[in-house]
């Protein structure tokens, strides 16, 4: 990677940073990332509101293959935590999931590709909206539009050796869904609870059953359901409770499990709430297909690595963590990659991460592989 090209791409990186913005509200990320673009490369924009895209062309009409690399850039609901010299200027919001750094790669590889021409046309997706799932969903129509062959991304990844590339091939993050399960009965006396109608048992009853739904015995890959919420009546202790919501995230390696799960926890909410006379709904948020990479995809991240140095190594699980850009690969072929951001280094979403900058020219030189860029 061009030196200069490389320090553009960590100062975007930490303008970035100190601008966070959370999903659907990136308005001055999306912009800047434009502005950038605009200023560095000759490379053709295309606005599509929430997020956007750049376009290299390889010469007149159709390439052999038209390849894409997308970078999400939206940040978490939460404070810096730590003092940096390009700490968050935004309070309560704060890239503590790296999404700066993989829009700066993304922009840096951008540089390299404008500047030293492709063999394939290329489009680079600064998509919105990860960490909700929204994003892609709604990205995915891009795929369809722009006859995209081939689609690359890459996670920095905590836990890994700093500057490795972690592939799989299948399963690379599991699906999930954010699960609430509503119960409505009828208020009674806390004297006389059975003049009405309680929720508390049914919601107790969908609890304990989720260490045998979720039991290995039961599915082929991991399925977890996590409890992250209980609410059930109000502070007022001559009552009975009438109301409650309870809240899971249920996820799994495989998404025939997942819904097997869901339809397991439905059925056994609406047994318990007809026995206790309730009535019950369900709602689902944040929701996010399996990101399963295409052999063939992974196998093109492999030849690379060994053609240019890169340390690889083979991810031997999936990662539990959920990543929107299965949507892309359930559209056409593709992989996702982690690089490693040190073995010691702080995870994702906790006070103590910022995005390792070293790791830039390491998704850039991955990506000038995949894309056959010209030396």
């Amino acid at each position: 990677m061009e030196p200069r090209n490389l320090e553009l791409a960590k100062c975007l990186r930490r303008r970035l940073h100190e601008h966070p913005e959370v999903s659907n509200h990136e308005t001055w990320t999306k912009q800047h990332l434009m502005d950038f673009i605009k200023t560095h490369t000759k490379l053709e924009i295309v606005d599509r509101g929430k997020w956007f895209y750049a376009v290299y062309r390889s010469g007149d009409g159709r390439s052999d293959e038209n390849i894409a690399f997308r970078a999400d850039f939206d940040a978490l609901p939460m404070d810096e935590g730590i003092a940096l010299p390009w700490s968050s200027k935004i309070p309560g919001v704060a890239h503590k999931c790296g999404h700066d750094g993989h829009s700066a790669a993304l922009a840096g590889f951008a540089l390299e590709v404008d500047q030293k021409g492709a063999r394939k046309d290329i489009f680079f997706l600064f998509q919105h909206a990860e960490e909700t799932g929204d994003g892609a969903a709604e990205c995915v129509t891009f795929i369809r539009e722009n006859d995209i062959d081939e689609i690359f991304a890459y996670h920095n990844g905590s836990g890994f050796r700093v500057g490795t590339v972690n592939v799989i091939d299948g399963t690379c993050n599991c699906a999930s869904k954010g699960m609430a399960i509503r119960m409505e009965g009828a208020p009674a006396h806390a004297s006389q609870p059975e003049k009405g109608a309680n929720p508390a048992y049914a919601i107790a009853k969908i609890i304990n059953a989720i260490p045998e739904l979720t039991s290995p015995e039961r599915n082929r890959g991991m399925v977890l359901c996590t409890v992250i919420r209980v609410d059930v009546g109000e502070r007022a202790f001559g009552m009975s409770a009438s109301r409650g919501e309870l809240l899971l995230t249920i996820r799994a390696y495989y998404e025939e499990e997942l819904g097997r799960l869901q339809a397991s926890l439905e059925e056994l909410a609406r047994a318990e709430a007809e026995r206790d006379g309730l009535k019950v709904s369900f709602a689902y948020n944040d929701v996010f297909p399996v990101t399963s990479n295409h052999k063939e995809s992974s196998d093109k991240i492999r030849m690379v690595c060994r053609e240019k140095g890169l340390p690889l190594l083979e991810i031997p699980e999936p990662r539990r963590g959920s990543e929107d850009f299965g949507h892309y690969l359930k559209a056409t072929k593709g992989a996702l990659c982690y690089i490693g951001n040190g073995e010691e280094h702080p995870p994702v979403h906790t006070y103590g991460y910022d995005f390792p900058d070293e790791i830039i020219e390491t998704a850039v030189e991955l990506f000038k592989g995949l894309a056959g860029v010209r030396p």
